[in-house]
């Protein structure tokens, strides 16, 4: 449900902010007062199309808020969960900037998002009709998606079971025909990934094995300098006559005589044993490793030779080792891929007779639930175009069975809904006889049956009641008000029926102020709600007459 909205710089309104209740709320007021307008921000808030057309003149950006109260839907939570956003004491905080250059930016309860998730979150909250919203019935291209919409979450379980097996025979006819339409170029680049795959198979690389290449030959090549280093430090350390070792001993011996006379002495004597036993160790070291070494002028061309077959394959298939060997993983997966297409070609066709034969059965199986949710879908629909006084009229859902085997994304039909109001007349399809008032009738039938399943919190009605009067206005108006007993309904009118129905009446009107037109909008108390109906009755002059009209319409909407 919508508690707030909040509108800034946007169009002829330059600050304006709204509280809504649950129920029924109208909004009258004269043509082009701005009206529209308002349900415009609530589309734009709900991920509409927007533009920087929308902006007031003189304002750099334009600023839209909508306070909602959360609805206890577990698919928005499941969603709000996979956008990281956090719902705190039941509230929705929606906002949308619009800015000249044409950025947006829209955020939920602080949570920054994109127009496409604000879109995803919207059809959650509020669900807008306006008046050339009959387009959707005047599409029958989008008539098999209403009656989908009527069978609620279990025929989308069903209809969601049809298209994963709808798509996993595309996936499968997709390798069929791609193998069959390029299948020399399919030949060749199986040759290349198997001379590929070999090359890399042939040259046993190992992760790590290039840096270790590296350190070898550094070694290798730089051997006669190793030689030298190690052995001139050798015999710096331990060679006849002189020997390093000898003089730090012989410090070390006098050392200890005097190294408890003062704890400097001590410090000095330890530090010169320690350096006398590491110097040990390294002289040790030096004998060790002079004893290894041995130059093998061969191994040095063998670590070249195989750094270069490295530095060849990683031209070709990646930067590093561990990139060929990714690449090689990768390629051998495609090459299997491959074999099952080639080398099993037969078992192939098998497998796409198989998923096309799964998805005609779950496609049957969403057929039967559609013929039979038409035949109550249609029962509803006369029962509620009888109490709009459509009584006499008839209401069919159609099914065009597609051909054979011929499936489609949505199933393996399509659906028009077929009327007639008139006895003894064939019905036709609906996009071809309904006139306006009776397309508004259609119209709100299916809203008042979808409306107690569907969950919206929030629905608006932007003049849907254009084309009719009298009586039909009146059941009209009994309408809306049923579907506001299920959802908050917000509703721009022009008829009095409408407004004398509602739980609560706003006035919007277009003012001049320091030369620039303002919208502004104001809760109408009783004694104003009278005058605005009757009005709405009479025109520009408010006779005696119309005021009674206006005080009957309110008692009996109150009966």
């Amino acid at each position: 449900m919508l508690l707030e909205l909040s509108i800034q710089n946007f169009a002829i309104i330059s600050k304006l902010r709204l509280s809504f209740q649950g129920g029924m709320t109208v909004l009258t007021g004269e043509t082009g007062a701005g009206k529209s307008i308002i349900i415009d921000a609530m589309s734009l808030l709900t991920g509409g199309r927007g533009s920087a057309d929308y902006i007031r003149q003189g304002a750099s950006k334009a600023t839209l808020e909508g306070l909602f109260e959360m609805p206890n839907n577990e698919e928005l939570f499941a969603l709000f969960e996979e956008l990281g956003i956090e719902v705190e004491e039941g509230t929705l905080l929606v906002q949308r900037d619009m800015s000249m250059s044409g950025k947006n930016v829209c955020r939920i309860n602080g949570r920054m998002i994109n127009i496409a998730n604000l879109r995803r979150v919207g059809e959650f909250l509020v669900d807008i009709h306006g008046q050339h919203e009959h387009q959707e019935l005047m599409n029958a291209e989008r008539h098999l998606g209403m009656l989908d919409e009527f069978g609620g979450r279990v025929l989308a379980k069903v209809k969601a079971k049809y298209q994963v097996a709808y798509q996993d025979y595309l996936s499968v006819d997709s390798k069929v025909r791609k193998r069959q339409r390029n299948e020399k170029e399919f030949a060749q680049r199986i040759d290349m990934l198997q001379f590929q795959r070999d090359e890399i198979t042939n040259a046993e690389l190992l992760a790590g094995e290039e840096e270790a290449l590296l350190e070898e030959r550094n070694k290798l090549a730089n051997y006669q300098k190793i030689v030298n280093a190690l052995s001139d430090s050798y015999s710096a350390l331990s060679s006849d006559g002189e020997d390093c070792l000898d003089h730090v001993g012989a410090a070390m011996n006098e050392l200890s005589v005097i190294e408890d006379l003062d704890s400097e002495y001590k410090q000095i004597s330890e530090n010169v044993t320690n350096a006398y036993y590491l110097l040990q160790e390294v002289v040790s070291d030096l004998s060790r490793q002079i004893d290894s070494l041995e130059l093998d002028e061969n191994r040095l061309n063998e670590v070249e030779a195989r750094l270069e077959l490295i530095r060849g394959l990683k031209r070709k298939y990646g930067e590093s080792v561990e990139a060929i060997l990714a690449y090689y993983e990768e390629i051998t997966k495609e090459l299997a891929d491959a074999d099952f297409l080639e080398g099993k070609s037969g078992e192939l066709e098998k497998v796409l007779k198989q998923k096309k034969e799964l998805a005609w059965k779950n496609g049957l199986e969403l057929r039967k639930m559609r013929h039979e949710l038409s035949a109550t879908l249609e029962e509803k629909i006369l029962k509620e175009l009888k109490e709009l006084y459509m009584d006499k009229a008839q209401f069919e859902v159609r099914f065009m069975e597609n051909e054979p085997y011929h499936l489609s994304p949505d199933g393996l039909e399509d659906v028009e809904f077929y009327i007639t109001s008139n006895p003894g007349e064939p019905l036709k399809p609906l996009v071809k006889v309904a006139s306006g008032g009776e397309m508004s009738r259609v119209m709100l039938a299916l809203k008042t049956i979808f409306s107690k399943t569907q969950g919206i919190t929030s629905i608006v009605f932007d003049e849907v009641d254009t084309g009719v009067s009298g009586r039909v206005a009146q059941a009209i108006a009994d309408k809306i008000y049923q579907i506001s007993e299920n959802s908050q309904v917000l509703c721009i009118t022009h008829l009095p029926q409408v407004a004398a129905r509602a739980d609560y009446q706003y006035f919007i009107e277009k003012q001049v102020k320091n030369g620039r037109t303002e919208t502004s909008v104001r809760v109408l108390n009783p004694k104003e709600r009278v005058q605005e109906i009757a009005r709405m009755l009479a025109g520009t002059e408010i006779t005696k007459l119309a005021v009674e009209h206006a005080k009957e319409l309110l008692n009996l909407a109150k009966k």
